[in-house]
C-alpha cells in the first residue's frame, strides 16, 4: 500500500487518525532498520497485503534503555527522521512515534496492550522479532503477547532473529563495527552504508586554505560516529544528491585539535555554500587510521592519496 511518498509518520498516540480501521502492527526501536529488522517488517507487510490493510510500525524515541537506565543512551545508528523513511522504504504505511517517557515505560503490558495496539492501532496481527519485550521493567514476552491476542483478536507472529554465519544481525552489533571503523562490515549488514547526519557549522577554514573545502557537521545528538580515521563515502545534500566525498573523523591531531568532529570533503567541489544546511555522510570504506604529520607537506601528500583511493572506491 505505500507509496513512494514514504509513510505517514504519527508522534504520539493523539496524531494516529480516529478512522484507522484493522492494521498489522511490528513494534520495536528498529534502530538502523537493518536487514534482521527488515525480515520482520516483510513478514509484516505480507500479512497486511493479504488482509487488505495498511502496515504500521510503532517505534520509539528517545531510546528506551536512555529512561530505564538513564546515561546509557546507545549511540543511533539513525535519526528518528531517517528511521522513518527506512520503514517506509521497507514497506511500512505509517510510522507511529512513540515518545518514551518515564510514565510510559511504566505501563503494565496489558496497559500497552490495551491502549496502543488495541485502542489506538485495532490490531490484527501484531509482528515481532523473538527477543520483544515489553511492558514496565519488560515483563511482558512473545508469550504474554500471544497469550493477549487470544483473549483481545489479534493474531501474534514472532520471527525469529538471523544473521550471517556467527553473527546475529542486530542494531548492538552494527554499532560495535561502527565504533571500531569497520564501516563495510555495518553496511554489510545495514544493507546500505552507515549514516551520520548534521547541520554543516563554521569549523577552521583550514580545509579550505589546503586546497580541500570541507563540510564541517555538527552531528545528531546521540549519533553512532565511526572510530577516528579517513574514510571514503559519499556527502548526501538536502535535495537528495550524493557527492563522492574523503570523509575525517577526529580532531585533526596535526593542528592540535581537541574537539572530535566530521568533516567531508566533496571531490572536485570547492563551490558548496553549506553552511546552516543539513546534511548527511554516508560511509564506505576505512581509509587509515588518524595520524600526526610532521609537515603540512607530509599531510598534503597524505590527502591527495586519500582522495585518489576515494575517487577509485566510490566515484563514478
Amino acid at each position: 500500500m505505500n507509496d513512494h511518498h514514504g509513510p505517514a509518520v504519527w508522534y504520539g498516540l493523539d496524531e494516529v487518525p480516529t478512522d484507522l480501521g484493522r492494521a498489522v502492527v511490528s513494534i520495536g526501536v528498529f534502530d538502523g532498520v537493518h536487514r534482521g529488522h527488515r525480515q520482520i517488517l516483510g513478514r509484516a507487510v505480507s500479512r497486511a497485503r493479504a488482509l487488505g490493510v495498511p502496515t504500521v510500525v510503532v517505534t520509539f524515541d528517545p531510546h528506551p534503555s536512555e529512561v530505564v537506565r538513564p546515561g546509557t543512551h546507545p549511540a543511533l545508528l539513525s535519526t528518528v527522521g531517517h528511521r522513518a523513511q527506512l520503514l517506509g522504504a521497507a514497506g511500512a504505511d505509517a510510522v507511529c512515534v512513540l515518545p518514551f517517557t518515564t510514565a510510559f515505560s511504566r505501563l503494565s503490558p496489558e496497559e500497552f496492550v490495551g491502549e496502543v495496539l488495541v485502542g489506538r492501532l485495532h490490531a490484527a496481527v501484531v509482528v515481532v522479532g523473538a527477543s520483544f519485550r515489553f511492558g514496565h521493567r519488560a515483563v511482558g514476552t512473545v508469550e504474554t503477547l500471544r497469550a493477549m491476542g487470544a483473549d483481545l483478536g489479534f493474531d501474534v507472529e514472532v520471527v525469529e532473529l538471523v544473521g550471517d554465519g556467527e553473527v546475529t544481525w542486530s542494531s548492538t552489533y552494527v554499532r560495535q563495527c561502527v565504533m571500531e571503523g569497520d564501516v563495510g562490515e555495518a553496511a554489510a549488514v545495514l544493507g546500505r552504508p552507515h549514516r551520520v547526519e548534521g547541520e554543516v557549522v563554521h569549523g577552521d577554514h583550514r580545509g579550505r586554505s589546503l586546497g580541500y573545502p570541507t563540510a564541517n557537521l555538527r552531528t545528531t545528538e546521540h549519533a553512532a560516529v565511526p572510530a577516528d580515521g579517513v574514510y571514503a563515502g559519499w556527502l548526501v545534500l538536502a535535495d537528495g544528491s550524493r557527492l563522492p566525498a574523503a570523509v575525517s573523523v577526529g580532531s585533526n591531531p596535526t593542528f592540535d585539535g581537541v574537539e572530535r568532529r566530521v568533516e567531508a570533503y566533496a571531490l572536485d567541489r570547492d563551490d558548496l555554500q553549506l553552511y546552516g544546511q543539513d546534511v548527511a555522510v554516508e560511509f564506505a570504506v576505512r581509509l587509515r587510521g588518524m595520524t600526526r604529520f610532521g609537515s603540512v607537506p607530509e599531510l598534503l601528500a597524505q590527502m591527495a592519496d586519500d582522495v585518489a583511493r576515494t575517487r577509485a572506491l566510490v566515484a563514478g
